[in-house]
This record gives C-alpha cells, sequence and structure tokens, in this order.
C-alpha cells in the first residue's frame, strides 16, 4: 500500500494535538481519523483496518498502554506509535513491552513525527511489484513478501517492528551490530537517547521464537558489541 492510501487512526484526547497531527498527516498524503477518547479508539483499531495506529498515553476512558496491550493480544499487527508528555523510562519499557514500535515524547517536532510515521508505514508495506523471498535460519522462515514468519512450520505472530528487527539480523548471519547500528537500520534513528527500544524488542522477539529466551538459539548477544543472528 502506498503512503496516499495508508490510513492512521488518532487517539489522543489534546485537540490541538490531534488537529496538528491530522493536518500535517494529511499534507503528505495520509488519511487520518482523529479520536480524543481511549474506549471509542480501541473499537476503531478493533474494527476498522489502519495501516497506523497514534495512541498517547494518558486517555479518557482507556489509557493507551492498555489498548496498545489489547490490540496486540487480539493480534493486530499494524504499527502503533506511542505519545506521552512524561520522559521517565519505566513509560517508555512499559508501551514497549506492550508492542508498542515506537515512542515520542512530547513536545515534539511535527517535522520528527511525520518523517517516523513515514518510516513506520514503508517498513510496513513492501513494493506491490516485490518478489517473494525467504530468508531461512536454523528451522525459521521469514517471507519478505507476505511477511510471514513460521517456525519449524509454525506461524509466529510478530509486530512489525519485531519483524523489521528479525529480518535484518537474518540477512547477515553472524555479524554482529551494536544497538546504535540496529537503531539505524530498522527504526532509521541516529540517536543513542533511545537504545533501550532495541533492548526491548530483543526481548520480545526472543520470547516469540526462542524455545529458551535466556539461552537464545536464534538472536544471540554479543557482549561489549550488541546482538547478532546465529549463522
Amino acid at each position: 500500500m502506498s503512503h496516499n492510501t495508508a490510513r492512521v487512526l488518532v487517539v489522543d484526547d489534546d485537540h490541538h494535538i490531534g488537529e496538528l497531527l491530522t493536518m500535517h498527516l494529511d499534507e503528505i498524503g495520509l488519511k487520518v481519523t482523529h479520536v480524543a477518547d481511549g474506549l471509542r479508539g480501541l473499537e476503531l483499531a478493533l474494527t476498522d483496518s489502519y495501516d497506523l495506529v497514534v495512541l498517547d498515553v494518558m486517555l479518557p476512558g482507556k489509557d493507551g498502554v492498555d489498548i496498545c496491550r489489547e490490540l496486540r493480544k487480539r493480534s493486530i499487527r499494524a504499527p502503533i506509535m506511542m505519545l506521552t508528555f512524561r520522559g521517565e523510562e519505566v513509560d517508555k519499557v512499559l508501551g514497549l513491552e506492550m508492542g508498542a514500535d515506537d515512542y515520542v515524547t512530547k513536545p515534539f517536532s511535527i517535522r520528527e513525527i511525520c518523517a517516523r510515521v513515514k518510516a513506520l508505514l514503508r517498513r510496513t508495506n513492501g513494493s506491490p511489484e516485490e518478489k517473494s523471498t525467504k530468508v531461512e535460519v536454523k528451522g525459521l522462515s521469514i517471507d519478505t513478501y507476505s511477511r510471514e514468519v513460521t517456525l519449524e512450520g509454525k506461524p509466529v505472530e510478530l509486530t512489525s517492528t519485531e519483524f523489521d528487527l528479525l529480518l535484518f539480523l537474518a540477512k547477515s548471519p553472524g555479524r554482529a551490530y551494536s544497538r546504535e547500528q540496529l537503531l539505524t537500520g530498522v527504526w532509521g534513528y541516529t540517536s543513542s537517547a533511545y537504545e533501550h527500544t532495541v533492548n526491548t524488542h530483543i526481548n520480545r522477539l526472543r520470547s516469540k521464537i526462542e524455545a529458551d529466551p535466556a539461552s537464545p538459539k536464534f538472536i544471540q548477544t554479543v557482549w561489549g558489541v550488541g546482538y547478532k543472528c546465529a549463522a
């Protein structure tokens, strides 16, 4: 799906921020729906089809972390970007552990958030002309076109960013990447301030593909460097 048909759901009770996001995301060719209530946002996200969900953490009715948790429990795979005024590490990690793909602290640069939205959509929506390619690692099969993963023939449910992280590592088995390199290669960031994002997604990924996450077979820690996919 191209950006000019992509649908974005913004759930934020700050009407100024909602209007600002709606206006600027519309300018880059996205179709935006904005609601201010958490329960209504959850209802729309579950009953309609969106390519991206932008969630404020503090919401009336149901907070953003609970909405994120519920969407992932219902196997909604659309990327989720979370917004909050609070910048504490615990808030960021909690949102990411619930399955969020990105986390932006208010006040934010509208240029930065538009760039992140475009990056999330670009990673999720491959070109229609792209041919199906499979990457195989020790019984783990990654289909780059359908964006599906199977382990010993059984499907594995991954979020869009978990899929991108796994594919990035699996394309170069045995090569060690630093957290900063993974941020740049998968998320498109250059700031070390977001390195906790890598750690959290690695942990979530391991919980889904490893028989024993404490002794990983696929995604291994390279001490003093970062992570690698087993060759």
